[in-house]
């Protein structure tokens, strides 16, 4: 009775993969490339088909116990021939399904990247408590990526940004932000010309800036208000890979305006995002990085541009800054410097505070500079990551004054930034941080502030 249990179910298996996996005259069959294929399969079947006959006449005789031995090896040859019929179809299958894909369904955000999504996206929220302020929940970015892929040489990007969840007219709000939009027309497989709405390449985090791919709940200080990313402009230039590890970006892209500039922020909120970009001065800016070591990234990059036209005042503004990151293991480290220098600081200062009634106090030169150290706490195995870091920053947006203007020493600033962040998944990341700060003001005083995140991209 057992080796007829086992012959029922033998016969049961063979069926039911059978009936799911292959069936005679299937529309998949349409494709010339693999109708030999499945010509050759269908032939196959009809061998198995007759197996199965026989099985179920031998059942119908209800055989004696010492012939069920024969019936069940058949059987179990028997489902071991449907598997592999099963697993051959599925190839055929997965061949034609990627024949079919159309191909304007590729599309990149980077150089050599390959996706067949036509769309992507990160979000992150937080919430930001500083011993000052009340503390607040902020869901403070929600971006979409999109693209089209004309043909084999020309590609759109695209990048739109919602900051803060609401945007308001006429009101204190929200940011709704292009913050890409550029075409890329390849030149051949190591140059491409790209020109559009583009991210400035200076630094670790101005390009990579999603959430999953920094520690820290907020961006490092230094890419904030060193280099004021995210820093993004209209431009033209041209992308390319010099092998060897090397690849670099050189862009002509639209300037600062340092009618905006402060004492505080520096040259952030000197970014004009393309709206009506005052175009009588183009700046330069361009980036080398070497990846030909692994587990290292070197970095390094230049932008010069004249800033004063606002008010007719020459003043030329360069930024240097390279960086390093080195992984090994559990470990991994990153750091970056950064220094800028301002033309003519005095005379901007006196025009913006003709302009407005305010100084400024913008200074000649400003630096700043961090490291950072991070641990996987979990062992590399595991499906999960948990990451504690430490990066020290130091940042003074009042390093060198222009004669006859004194530094506000609450800008010459640092923080000890410690936290964690666990990864459910790569593209998703929790993050605490607590940020321990100081300048050198005897009179103001730097408050201390914790953070804490949720970041996605897909």
């Amino acid at each position: 009775m057992a080796s007829r249990m086992i012959i029922f179910l033998a016969i049961l298996f063979s069926i039911n993969t059978l009936s799911a996996q292959i069936q005679p005259g299937d529309p998949r069959a349409q494709d010339a490339d693999a109708q030999a294929r499945l010509d050759d399969l269908e032939a196959r079947l009809s061998r198995v088909e007759k197996a199965l006959e026989q099985i179920l006449t031998g059942l119908a005789r209800l055989l004696p116990e010492e012939e069920t031995g024969t019936l069940v090896q058949a059987s179990l040859t028997l489902a071991e021939e449907t598997e592999s019929l099963a697993a051959e179809v599925s190839a055929v299958e997965s061949e034609e399904a990627a024949e079919e894909l159309p191909q304007d369904q590729v599309v990149a955000a980077d150089p050599g990247a390959d996706s067949r999504m036509p769309y992507g996206g990160y979000m992150e929220m937080h919430v930001n408590h500083d011993n000052l302020n009340p503390t607040v929940l902020d869901f403070h970015r929600f971006v979409l990526l999109y693209g089209h892929q004309f043909n084999d040489r020309i590609r759109f990007v695209g990048e739109l940004e919602l900051e803060h969840s609401l945007v308001e007219g006429g009101e204190a709000s929200g940011e709704l932000e292009l913050e890409q939009a550029y075409l890329d027309f390849v030149l051949n497989p190591n140059f491409s010309f790209r020109a559009g709405m583009m991210i400035t390449p200076m630094g670790i985090v101005n390009e990579r800036h999603e959430p999953a791919s920094f520690n820290g709940v907020e961006r490092p200080f230094v890419d904030t208000v060193i280099i004021p990313a995210t820093w993004f402009g209209q431009g033209a230039g041209l992308v390319g890979d010099l092998g060897k590890g090397f690849s670099f970006k050189a862009f002509a892209m639209s300037s600062l305006n340092a009618s905006f500039f402060s004492a505080d922020e520096g040259f952030r909120d000197g970014r004009q995002k393309g709206f009506f970009d005052n175009a009588s001065h183009v700046s330069g800016v361009g980036r080398l990085e070497y990846a030909g070591i692994p587990n290292v990234n070197l970095g390094t990059s230049f932008w010069s541009g004249n800033t004063g036209f606002d008010f007719d005042v020459s003043g030329r503004i360069r930024i240097f800054e390279f960086d390093g990151e080195w992984n090994w293991n559990r470990l991994s480290t990153r750091g970056q410097f950064a220094i800028t220098h301002l033309e003519n600081a005095g005379e901007m200062n006196r025009a913006v505070q003709l302009q407005s009634g305010v100084n400024p106090n913008i200074a000649e030169r400003m630096r700043g500079y961090y490291l950072e150290g991070g641990l996987q706490l979990l062992p590399l195995q595991f499906p999960h990551q948990l990451v504690a870091f430490y990066r020290f920053e130091d940042f003074d947006t009042q390093f060198r004054m222009p004669a006859g203007f004194l530094p506000l020493n609450q800008f010459d600033r640092s923080a000890h930034v410690l936290g964690l962040t666990y990864f459910p998944h790569p593209n998703i990341a929790f993050k605490f941080d607590y940020n321990i700060m100081d300048n050198s003001s005897s009179v103001v005083k730097a408050f201390n502030r914790w953070n804490f995140g949720l970041g996605w991209w897909f």
